[in-house]
């Protein structure tokens, strides 16, 4: 007895999407993604509308977490709910990962259950093999070299407070983390002046790859300095983060020593335009990377960026499991925009 199955023929084969980090995307992509954004976020504070629009109404979402985990953790699991679908949370020492378990093993199974495939982990060549290895997109949540979601939810932030242009100057100040690398990988995409200000040790410099990548593909500025309170000179954004992340915990007599210098203060923001923001991707330690003053003050726009990880992210999984329906939302948007202009 034969199958009465059909066979998948080429036109029935639709190309897995998955976010390990900007590389895909175009200028475009990303400014698209920035509205729809905001569309979901204004979608939000209608709480009927909200209550109705399921666009990813039956999914369910495996979240794969070898890292503590606060705004990430809470962000994808309200955002996955409130757009109908289901979190799976799996906590990445029990299921072990590469130990336990092959990282191949994991990415098949869950795509054998699961709609899509959340990862928040140590090295980034374990995320680059679930991709390679799931039949469904995977969103890199956080890696030790790269940290996309939290640089979209920061570049939007700025987006949507009208802030973003061409020559806007960002100056990361701290270590040349993976949310360093994120925003060079960005500014290597969206044209704009970055600045990393690290102290001049071959560890605390970003990744080199990714640098050379970036400076040979994009019209942005990327300068990376020694001198912190010369790079703060006339920034829009003053953006750091903690001087010691996870996994470092025994270097953190040598980090603080290292960082010492390099303090969001009050001293510094004046260095920066008056209309500068500040910004920091979380946790955050009051009185070492950054004053309490400073982080608790008017021109801080921390607890905006932290919220808007919800709001990108949701977007970004309607973007990856229902993208019909995303491909709806802007041609719906840009025929508003040209009835606009019409009328003008």
């Amino acid at each position: 007895m034969t199958s009465s199955m059909p066979h998948p023929t080429k036109e029935t084969i639709v190309k897995k999407r998955d976010f390990l980090g900007f590389q895909p995307l175009d200028a475009g992509k990303i400014i698209e993604l920035f509205d729809f954004s905001a569309f979901i976020k204004a979608k939000r504070l209608d709480r009927t509308a909200a209550s109705k629009y399921k666009p990813i109404e039956g999914k369910t979402v495996a979240m794969i977490f070898n890292k503590p985990s606060l705004r990430t953790r809470v962000s994808f699991e309200l955002g996955i709910h409130e757009l109908g679908g289901y979190a799976v949370n799996l906590d990445g020492k029990s299921i072990g990962v590469n130990s336990r378990e092959a990282v191949e093993d994991i990415a098949q199974l869950l795509s054998r259950y699961n709609d899509a495939i959340v990862a928040r982990l140590h090295e980034h060549s374990v995320i680059e093999d679930l991709a390679a290895n799931a039949t469904i997109p995977v969103i890199n949540a956080l890696t030790d070299l790269s940290h996309p979601c939290q640089i979209l939810a920061d570049a939007f932030t700025l987006y949507e407070k009208g802030l973003w242009k061409e020559g806007v100057k960002i100056v990361f100040v701290g270590d040349g983390n993976n949310v360093a690398n994120s925003w060079i990988e960005l500014a290597g995409i969206l044209p704009f002046h970055f600045v990393l200000a690290c102290p001049q040790n071959e560890e605390y410099m970003p990744d080199t790859t990714l640098l050379e990548e970036a400076r040979r593909n994009s019209g942005s500025t990327i300068e990376i300095v020694h001198d912190p309170m010369e790079a703060a000179k006339n920034a829009d954004v003053l953006y750091t983060d903690v001087w010691t992340s996870m996994g470092q915990e025994d270097e953190v007599a040598e980090r603080l020593k290292a960082f010492s210098s390099y303090q969001i203060n009050s001293a510094m923001l004046r260095q920066s335009k008056p209309s500068a923001v500040v910004m920091h991707c979380m946790p955050a330690h009051r009185g070492q990377e950054i004053s309490a003053e400073v982080m608790d003050g008017p021109q801080s726009i921390i607890m905006d960026e932290a919220e808007n990880r919800l709001h990108v992210q949701k977007a970004l999984l309607v973007k990856l499991l229902n993208h019909e329906e995303y491909r709806k939302f802007h041609l719906t948007h840009r025929l508003e925009h040209v009835a606009k202009n019409l009328k003008h």
